[in-house]
């Protein structure tokens, strides 16, 4: 009993999935070191904190949607712009609002397959690289891809989010 019950996948598992169903070539890499911040990433990776896109989940306060949006590793999300970019107060999400609307935990959120479809917008600084590289469902999880491809996997615009100062 319990044989015929399929072993759950993992966080990159999922996340090399729902990838793999939008016909790009991208795939999923594990990393001994963690790749937690951008700076770890960076690290592990080899390419600038710039490069790397962070996924910052925030709560919409009007119908308690998430909001995804995907920063350039050295910028700050202003919220202020955020919130008139989608018509909406928004605040903070805590760990379990993260864990229980993407299906992923903090320091792994990748940009795509979240159990629910986020409210999402693009750091327009990522637009800068030729390539950009983003957290994959684990801590020590990443993937590489370009900005256009990065757009067509969130179905996100490239906005200034960046906190200014």
């Amino acid at each position: 009993m319990g044989d015929d019950i399929p072993p759950k996948k993992s966080g990159p598992q999922r996340l090399q999935a729902a990838l793999d169903a939008f016909g790009l070539d991208l795939e999923v890499a594990e990393f001994p070191a963690s790749t937690r911040t951008a700076k770890d990433a960076a690290a592990a990776i080899g390419c600038t904190p710039a490069q790397i896109a962070k996924s910052i989940i925030l709560r919409a306060e009007g119908d308690d949607r998430p909001v995804l949006v995907v920063a350039s590793g050295v910028n700050r999300v202003d919220e202020k712009k955020v919130a008139g970019l989608i018509g909406q107060s928004i605040g903070r999400a805590d760990a379990d609002f993260v864990r229980a609307r993407t299906g992923f935990a903090i320091g792994g959120v990748p940009p795509a397959g979240h159990r629910e479809a986020p409210i999402a917008l693009l750091d327009r600084d990522l637009l800068a690289h030729a390539e950009i590289w983003a957290a994959a469902g684990a801590p020590n999880a990443v993937f590489r891809l370009t900005p256009t491809q990065l757009a067509r996997i969130t179905g996100a615009p490239f906005e200034d989010v960046r906190r200014d100062g």
